[in-house]
């Protein structure tokens, strides 16, 4: 399931029940087997079917950004990858990847003569690529994760890492990346509520220029975003409607004058250096009237952090929500 472009337009369990839930195992989808480094290894993916190997795959191609941060933060790195270079201005700077990795195309369009010449033993890919499935299984098996969940992110999240850790002899390694994800849940939550200060709202969003207007895209409290500030004890301000996939809304300057008068904080993504919430809105008489704009609680999330990508992101997003409640 791919991001929306930028320019394309339910909240979650507590936390103790997504890890609760979390910690039975995958369910029908993403039950996995596995042994040995030698032994074969099964997983039943998003889509239904049943990925079976010989053994762990070493030789994998990734073709969606969070997939990648997760086999390399597992520590396999790709043989190849979709769109490397949108991959290092948006979340390397969490995973980075060396220059071994080769680039097989877009995400939206990646070669499939690319992928075929690499020799891998995997393909992880995401529903939105579900056509390409049939192409690539005459070369590599084929591994399709969820992405998004708008409804359980965090779950959606520990079941695709399953899935992929499974089919790489890497369960271990999961296990130790998932407990430290819920200690950098546990600890954030714990700063926030010693700093006193989580009563205060934010609200997450990024945008683009379209013509001479700024559309902003919120972060609603389903999208993974919303769900790790959620699990943190934080209020999410955007209570609009959002896609049902993402957890991702719209809106535009005017619309941001509903929170004219509301004490919170405003987080935005800036990893392409476009400015949209500084040179994009300044001159603007409703932008600079919020009382947020005005309390100077605007923030920018370090670049290379990727807002949909896996555990490493979403610990590089918890660190920044205690900088920005709790420092």
């Amino acid at each position: 399931m791919r991001i929306p472009d930028l320019k394309t337009f339910a909240v979650p369990a507590a936390l103790a029940a997504v890890l609760a839930a979390s910690a039975c195992g995958t369910t029908e989808q993403g039950e996995s087997s596995g042994g040995t480094e030698s032994d074969p290894v099964s997983v039943t993916d998003f889509l239904g079917r049943t990925v079976e190997l010989d053994a762990p795959a070493e030789k994998v191609v990734a073709l969606e950004w969070a997939e990648i941060e997760i086999v390399s933060s597992l520590g396999v790195t790709p043989v190849g990858v979709a769109d490397l270079a949108g991959y290092n201005t948006w979340v390397g700077a969490v995973e980075p990847l060396d220059e071994s990795v080769a680039d097989v195309g877009t995400r939206s369009e990646p070669s499939i003569d690319a992928i075929a010449g690499l020799g891998a033993d995997l393909v992880v890919m995401e529903t939105d690529d579900e056509a390409l499935i049939a192409s690539i299984e005459e070369f590599v098996p084929v591994l399709v994760t969820e992405g998004s969940n708008e409804t359980d992110n965090v779950g959606r999240m520990k079941s695709d890492l399953d899935m992929i850790a499974t089919l790489l002899g890497k369960t271990d390694e999961a296990d130790a990346l998932w407990a430290g994800f819920e200690t950098k849940v546990a600890d954030t939550k714990a700063a926030i509520e010693a700093a006193g200060t989580g009563s205060v709202p934010y609200l997450f969003a990024d945008g683009w220029i379209e013509g001479d207007a700024v559309a902003i895209r919120p972060f609603g409290a389903g999208s993974l975003v919303g769900s790790l500030g959620t699990a943190v004890g934080l209020t999410n301000a955007w209570t609009g409607e959002t896609d049902g996939a993402w957890g991702l809304g719209g809106t535009d300057v005017e619309g941001m004058a509903q929170y004219t008068d509301t004490e919170m904080k405003f987080i935005n993504n800036n990893a392409d250096g476009t400015n949209i919430f500084t040179d994009g809105v300044a001159g603007n008489a409703i932008w600079e009237n919020l009382t947020f704009v005005k309390n100077g609680e605007v923030y920018e999330l370090p670049a290379g952090t990727w807002t949909f990508g896996g555990p490493k992101s979403s610990e590089a997003i918890l660190d920044y929500f205690a900088e920005v409640y709790a420092s």
